[in-house]
């Protein structure tokens, strides 16, 4: 389901406005395109957060941003062209870079839980030895009181 890289297959053609290439104008529009595989959750946040739409500014696409829709990814504010000449590029990147940050992230998690695991049962072991070194028997030496002490004698009900 979400194994292996995040990337993007295709453009939707149909998707596409009808318009596109009859008077030459380079306008734009959102592009549609589908994914590899579907993106978990942090993936998607990632994709759509702030840093992801001012890194597409610093490498020259001020006005694109990506959005995700199911398995699709919506490109706005571009066009084929500008996909073509490297926006494309620019994007199989940064997919690449969030499902490389998202899986080191998950693993760190996974090792996490394990150590926190051995250490929770290190102290459960502890915590058993330290339980079962308890000893309720009566020590060799152990000599019972006299009942002769009138502290300790029951009180009589004829009292």
């Amino acid at each position: 389901m979400n194994e292996g890289p995040l990337g993007l297959k295709s453009v939707l053609v149909g998707s596409l406005p009808g318009s596109l290439i009859v008077n030459g104008e380079l306008t734009r529009y959102t592009v549609e395109a589908v994914f590899t595989r579907r993106a978990k959750t942090a993936e998607v946040t990632q994709i759509m957060a702030e840093s992801t739409r001012e890194r597409l500014a610093r490498e020259g696409y001020p006005d694109a941003y990506l959005q995700v829709s199911d398995r699709r990814l919506l490109i706005h504010e571009t066009n084929l062209e500008e996909l073509r000449d490297g926006l494309a590029t620019v994007i199989a990147e940064t997919l690449a870079e969030i499902a490389a940050g998202v899986l080191r992230d998950e693993r760190l998690a996974i090792l996490a839980a394990e150590l926190n695991d051995e250490r929770e049962l290190q102290r459960a072991k502890a915590v058993l030895a330290l339980a079962e070194s308890i000893d309720f028997s009566l020590p060799s030496s152990y000599k019972p009181q006299s009942a002769s002490s009138d502290e300790h004698a029951p009180q009589s009900a004829e009292a």
